[in-house]
């Protein structure tokens, strides 16, 4: 065995795990698997009964007590209908797109820490699968893939509407991905470290959800864009896209997108818990009691932690309406991604005057400097949008090749007069009159 690391210092996680025997590993790797199933199929019924709620009605009530075994009728369902493929679908890639959506969900679960050091069957090892040094990067690694699959599902199936979800899709991760990067950014200057280990210790003198409150508020924000949940699943877009993405897709492939959807929400819940909140360690003022965050009582803070990212997504998709396209790229290119550069140089000019002085307090500066971006962001959202006229067009939109653009206030004109009949018409209607009464008489 290798020496250990002091505990609680970095690197110490990494040295534990690598002891660990096979068997054990093989272990975690079972009970992480188990409970992203348990989660997702608790999650489609907690969603459910929490959006009946909001709704004044029961949600699922019938399959088992409180309706909990809902979420495996359907699961049994999707299992025993028809798998149907389009005609002009790409055969390999629309097989193997939902496979590509699910395995990286599950494998960003491996680098999150769930506990302290315990004792499994004599060994003593750490509640996590795999600490790296670079266990943030593996993380988004896995969500980036992830979305891959969303993408050749929509272009493998043959269909138009599947294929403009894809392109939403790839757009999305494109801006998203971006935000939520550089929302960690703040997090590994403080903790110094990309393990999500180290990053766990880190927090003991305290937690970076008000450390770091930008970085929090982006985060948050940009997971929601990157698990493709309401207000901005605009890849699915039911309203306007059928179904999106997954529109020629049944059986068993759609629920693996199914499942890739809850297990991507479990996922990205737990790294918010384990950047911000502190991971396994308990809040204030049960951190206070000796004891609470030794053995396996902290998988408890940090499960509950989980749900209340969960609980949130649950709220929004319940609250607020999807959002335009054009509105949900502008958040993300003009809000989310300047903020977060602005932010990361203020951290990191506060970390350097901090090692060169070390007299200046880092919350009352972040805080300041967390309001004076907000002030900006509030002014910036009610300054009215400058109307581009220098072209003479009068704000209207220009002429695109051969198809011209409508004015946006376009009006139906009025319906043409009615012709008046001409003169030889008349003539013979009035013969044919005339002859009729002859032959009446």
């Amino acid at each position: 065995m290798n020496p250990l690391p002091p505990p609680g210092t970095p690197g110490y996680t990494q040295a534990l795990i690598a002891d660990d025997p096979i068997w054990l590993t093989i272990v975690k790797v079972v009970a992480v698997f188990g409970l992203l199933v348990f989660m997702t199929l608790f999650m489609i019924w907690l969603e459910r009964r929490v959006v009946g709620r909001m709704q004044q009605r029961p949600g699922p009530n019938w399959n088992g007590p409180f309706g909990l075994l809902q979420s495996l009728a359907d699961g049994l369902k999707l299992a025993f209908k028809e798998d149907i493929r389009p005609v002009l679908a790409d055969k390999a890639v629309f097989f193997i797109a939902p496979v590509i959506s699910t395995i990286p969900a599950f494998v960003a679960f491996a680098v999150i820490p769930l506990g302290p050091e315990v004792s499994i069957f004599g060994y003593q090892t750490a509640l996590q699968v795999a600490d790296l040094p670079v266990g943030i990067l593996v993380v988004l690694a896995c969500s980036s893939v992830g979305v891959y699959g969303i993408v050749l599902a929509g272009w493998a199936s043959g269909s138009p509407y599947p294929l403009l979800g894809s392109l939403r899709s790839a757009a999305q991760v494109i801006s998203y991905e971006l935000a939520l990067g550089l929302s960690i950014i703040g997090v590994v200057l403080y903790a110094g470290s990309l393990s999500t280990a180290d990053i766990v210790t880190a927090q003991q003198t305290g937690w970076y959800f008000w450390l770091l409150p930008v970085s929090f508020i982006v985060f948050a924000i940009s997971m929601v864009g990157e698990t493709n949940r309401a207000p901005f699943d605009l890849p699915e877009a039911e309203s306007e896209l059928v179904g999106g993405f997954h529109t020629e897709y049944s059986s068993l492939k759609f629920a693996l997108f199914f499942l890739a959807e809850y297990v991507n929400m479990v996922t990205l819940s737990a790294v918010a818990t384990t950047l911000f909140l502190g991971g396994w360690m308990a809040p204030w003022p049960l951190s206070l009691i000796p004891g609470v965050n030794e053995g396996w009582l902290p998988v408890v803070w940090f499960i509950s932690k989980m749900f209340v990212f969960l609980f949130v997504y649950i709220w929004l998709r319940g609250t607020l309406p999807r959002q335009r396209y054009d509105q949900f790229m502008r958040l993300g290119w003009k809000i989310l991604i300047p903020v977060s550069l602005v932010w990361i140089v203020a951290v990191a000019t506060l970390r350097v005057l901090r090692s060169e002085y070390g007299t200046i307090s880092a919350p009352v500066v972040l805080m300041i400097g967390a309001v004076v971006l907000v002030v900006a962001i509030v002014v910036a959202l009610m300054l009215p949008d400058r109307a581009d006229d220098d072209d003479g067009s009068g704000g209207e939109p220009p002429v695109v090749g051969s198809y011209p653009v409508p004015p946006l206030d376009l009006t139906v004109p009025a319906a043409p007069p009615k012709r008046r009949r001409s003169v030889s018409a008349s003539a013979k209607e009035t013969a044919a009159v005339g002859t009729g009464a002859k032959e009446d008489a």
